[in-house]
């Protein structure tokens, strides 16, 4: 018998050191890529394959926020104080509540401030993380 699966946004919590994000933007709010090539393979003139195993275990995480967001101002700060004295990396745990997905790493750090855009209604900010080496799990709900 097929069973029913919910997913709810309000459940995907995201901590950068000991900061809680929140003022998440209404859409999608987090995305992550890997950047290593993960499993690549070649095959010869004579039909051998061979693979090779990319060991980056790095991560790429747009993070985007309401332009009310107290955390937009928490990662400015990291950024600025990162450019300033190479201080500003922080540990990332990116976890679905209801569900298994875990994303950790003991270091993360913003790679580029967020475009400021400025009009009539509030507008977005998209932030730009990376991480060093880390663990990611998908789960199931």
């Amino acid at each position: 018998m097929p069973t029913v699966k919910t997913y709810n946004s309000k459940q995907i919590t995201l901590a950068l050191g000991s900061h809680a994000v929140s003022g998440m933007a209404d859409d999608s709010f987090i995305t992550v890529a890997a950047l290593g090539d993960g499993i690549t393979s070649k095959s010869g003139c004579d039909g051998e394959v061979a693979r090779a195993i990319d060991p980056n275990r790095q991560f790429s995480v747009k993070v985007v926020l309401l332009q009310t967001s107290v955390s937009n101002a928490f990662l400015q700060a990291q950024y600025n104080a990162d450019r300033a004295t190479g201080d500003g990396m922080f540990p990332l745990l990116l976890k679905d509540l209801r569900g298994n997905t875990v994303l950790s790493a003991d270091s993360a750090w913003v790679k580029k401030p967020a475009d400021r855009g400025y009009g009539k209604e509030t507008t977005n900010r998209e932030w730009e993380l990376e991480t060093g080496p880390a663990d990611f799990v998908e789960g199931t709900y």
